[in-house]
């Protein structure tokens, strides 16, 4: 089966590659010709740089260079099984685009988007077979992250879930199956990774340096929150934050914070700018964590409550089954723990009083308790057996 890929970006590039190794023949498709020329060079630097580093051999370097075909119209993906849109973040645009590969594409032709944040439905509704559309969300760099979000929208025919799904599984992915809901599981779930960091940052209860360093010291994360947004990159964080709280009709747990819109204002947008919560030059002069066990182990609970909390929620919602939630956060984002996992060990009656004391310091909603996790505190369950 030849795979279409649309939009030559780092997304768009990376899936070709991912595709590529996996053997199929990959049209890769971008309006813009610099971005395609840019895009091959780019891919083959890639390869070389595997290949000297011994990742694979000179021969399998060239062979999955030679399986991608750079094309010059849209048309040229008539031929693909399945396309996969990786383009701007504008529902208008991808409405567009799916209008006129609808037009393309023979009837059994699979259509996927990557979105992160948009309506999968609005964007299959946009096609002259909305059966046949579905989300197909790769983490940035593809070919590194394992987790890829199935998406079906309301219209799609769960039979092409379960295609795509044992698909993705052929490429080497760890597939989840994620409701079309605002963020689908790691962006909806991992916000208070983020937003709580930064509320407790803006309540001046301590630094970024101690933030972080409480998240990975204490709470045994790879990376904490701050470090994590100046390598994504704040302007890209943001955008997701600001999508999900308007998508979620201004729910205030998804709320953005006034001290990253500022960064992102200022440009300061993390490692690729130099600067974003920390300095990157040099000869920086970076803020040192206050090593405080107690204040530390204080603001690692009251994020990782945050983010049990809204696994649960997710899971009372159906976004995702239990397995899928805790997969896609420790398999796809590598998290320590499943956070489901981690509310059993921790006790689901300790979490219900964790977020009770929470609310009834602020009296905000953004700090409601899960009603999935008061209701299995009210009986003694558990998650897990």
């Amino acid at each position: 089966m030849k795979i279409g890929i649309v939009g030559s970006g780092a997304m768009g590039s990376g899936i070709a590659q991912v595709a590529a190794s996996a053997g199929h023949e990959v049209l890769i498709f971008d309006s813009n010709p610099l971005a395609i020329e840019k895009a091959r060079d780019a891919l083959q630097g890639v390869l070389n740089k595997l290949a000297a580093k011994g990742k694979m051999d000179d021969a399998t370097a060239k062979a999955i260079f030679g399986r991608l075909r750079w094309v010059e119209n849209l048309s040229d993906l008539a031929e693909a099984g399945l396309i996969i849109e990786a383009i701007v973040e504008d529902l208008g645009v991808k409405k567009e685009l799916f209008q006129q590969l609808s037009r393309i594409v023979s009837p059994e032709a699979i259509l996927a988007t990557n979105t992160s944040s948009l309506s999968v439905t609005a964007i299959a509704a946009a096609s002259k077979d909305p059966s046949r559309v579905l989300g197909l969300h790769f983490f940035n760099p593809a070919p590194l992250m394992a987790l890829v979000e199935v998406v079906p929208a309301l219209q799609t025919n769960m039979a092409h879930v379960e295609w795509a799904k044992k698909l993705m599984q052929d490429w080497g992915k760890i597939p989840v199956i994620a409701k079309d809901t605002p963020g689908f599981i790691v962006n909806r779930v991992a916000r208070p990774f983020y937003g709580e960091a930064l509320r407790i940052y803006e309540e001046g209860i301590a630094n970024v340096a101690t933030i972080d360093w409480a998240m990975t010291e204490i709470g045994g994360f790879r990376m904490g929150p701050f470090t994590l947004m100046d390598f994504i990159g704040n302007d890209v964080n943001y955008a997701v934050t600001e999508s999900v709280f308007q998508a979620f009709y201004y729910d205030p747990r998804y709320k953005p914070s006034f001290t990253q819109k500022k960064l992102v204002e200022a440009g300061w947008l993390g490692k690729k700018t130099g600067k974003g919560y920390y300095d990157y030059s040099p000869k920086a002069d970076n803020p040192e964590p206050l090593q405080d066990e107690s204040l530390g182990r204080t603001i690692f609970e009251r994020i990782l409550v945050m983010l049990i909390n809204e696994a649960a929620d997710a899971l009372f919602l159906g976004v995702a089954t239990r397995d899928d939630l805790e997969l896609a956060m420790t398999r796809g984002v590598n998290y320590p723990k499943g956070l489901l996992r981690w509310a059993d060990d921790w006790g689901i009656e300790n979490c219900v009083a964790k977020m009770d004391l929470l609310y009834e310091e602020y009296l905000e909603d953004r700090y409601r308790c899960s009603p999935l996790l008061r209701r299995m505190a009210d009986s003694s369950l558990h998650f897990f057996n």
